[in-house]
């Protein structure tokens, strides 16, 4: 009896060791990584050659060299780079959560917008003007700045100014709709109603902000000529380093336990609900860096473009990102990106050669996609023959039919003491 009493007193917290290893091993095997070791290399190969090697062929090879890459083909690609963020933050909020906005482009001008008024203030402190206010304001007989307008010759309170505004107006509409429980297509027509609202309101000359017309003529930005092909390089190289931070971000996000209650809410919100988790938070806080993401887009695709006007909060750039990542693939983070480079590709090749048919191409590859490809290009990569990978589910049965080493006395030594 005495030998059954010390074996099975051993024998409890054997088991209890062994059961938490199991679950902690167990724990660990489910974490998904950031990248994949060929994913780090395909970023790590994309920074080289658009940080460093797209930069010097524009800048050191002659302009009659096959390599040479002109300064329109820098700020076009630059462009695109603004236009797959702004994708990106779409596809978050789109793919992962459940949230399709059609009224993204109200956040990618506020970004734009914001940045535009540091860069008009530049361009009035530079003209032969004595006044420093921008041009559109003299013409229109302005004698001082708006309210809104002070502190924007500051870099500093100008890129404070490109996230905390539009964060702050998704802020409140999210919370206010999510709280609603507004959701689906009635959540579509609300965000396309607020963006045509924002238009409306930015098109009337006394708002401040230029009218129909808009910010345009920008000169310097931290002191170095906006037109020249050095500037222009790097702002191309910022998009990109602004693209992989923004994507190495939301593959965090995604792959956190945040990541997996937002899918959770976008597949069974009530389900989520009966579970004990309050969906609104874990909403608004992708809606929020959803929008921040398409800000920071249009600030840098703003001093590239050379131009910000009301037209960028049209409900018909809002749906054209929509169908950025309906083509790439939603419910991915690459795919996003992949649609944004290969309808804007298209969108150039079809405008300079056949203007007239880009629209109805437009149209007939997103009927064509939701119809054939509900998974995008992404869908067709997935299908890419490869070699097969182990099941996740064999490798748990392995982990737990696989003894566990302890450094434990095993029972029959407690038994046998």
């Amino acid at each position: 009896m005495k030998q059954d009493s010390v074996g099975s007193a051993a024998l409890v917290p054997a088991d209890s060791h062994l059961q938490a290893a199991r679950s902690f091993q167990l724990e660990v095997a489910e974490r998904e990584p950031l990248l994949s070791p060929m994913g780090w290399l395909a970023l790590a190969f994309a920074l080289l050659l658009g940080c460093v090697c797209m930069p010097a062929a524009a800048l050191l090879l002659p302009a009659d060299h096959p390599l040479a890459l002109s300064a329109y083909g820098l700020t076009l690609m630059g462009k695109i780079f603004c236009y797959a963020l702004a994708a990106l933050g779409l596809g978050l909020a789109w793919g992962y959560c459940g949230i399709l906005s059609l009224g993204h482009g109200l956040f990618f001008a506020l970004g734009a917008y914001a940045f535009g008024m540091h860069l008009m203030r530049t361009a009035g402190a530079d003209s032969a003007q004595t006044s420093a206010l921008p041009d559109f304001m003299l013409s229109l007989g302005w004698k001082e700045l708006p309210w809104f307008w002070r502190g924007s010759e500051h870099f500093g309170w100008a890129v404070l100014l490109v996230l905390v505004a539009p964060a702050l107006v998704a802020l409140v509409f999210g919370f206010f709709a999510f709280r609603s429980r507004i959701k689906g297509v009635y959540l579509s027509i609300v965000t396309q109603a607020l963006s045509f609202a924002a238009m409306q309101l930015f098109l009337r000359n006394e708002t401040g902000f230029g009218g129909s017309n808009g910010f345009t003529d920008f000169r310097r930005i931290l002191g170095f000529e906006i037109s020249a092909l050095p500037t222009r390089a790097a702002l191309f190289a910022l998009s990109l380093l602004a693209l992989a931070a923004a994507y190495l971000l939301c593959r965090h996000v995604v792959t956190s336990k945040l990541g997996r209650v937002a899918r959770a809410v976008r597949d069974a919100e009530t389900r989520v609900m009966f579970c004990g988790y309050d969906p609104l938070p874990f909403k608004l806080f992708i809606w929020v860096l959803s929008a921040l993401l398409c800000a920071v887009a249009g600030a840098l695709y703003v001093p590239q473009a050379g131009i910000i006007n009301p037209n960028e909060m049209a409900p018909l750039k809002s749906i054209e990102m929509a169908v950025w990542v309906t083509v790439g693939g939603r419910g991915s983070l690459a795919g996003p990106i992949l649609g944004a480079f290969a309808v804007n590709g298209a969108s150039t090749v079809f405008t300079s050669h056949l203007p007239d048919f880009w629209p109805f191409f437009l149209g007939a590859l997103f009927v064509g996609v939701t119809l054939w490809l509900p998974q995008g290009l992404m869908g067709l990569l997935r299908r890419w023959p490869r070699s097969p990978k182990p099941d996740p589910s064999a490798k748990k049965a392995n982990l737990l039919r696989e003894p566990i080493r302890t450094t434990m006395p095993s029972v029959t030594e407690g038994a046998s003491a």
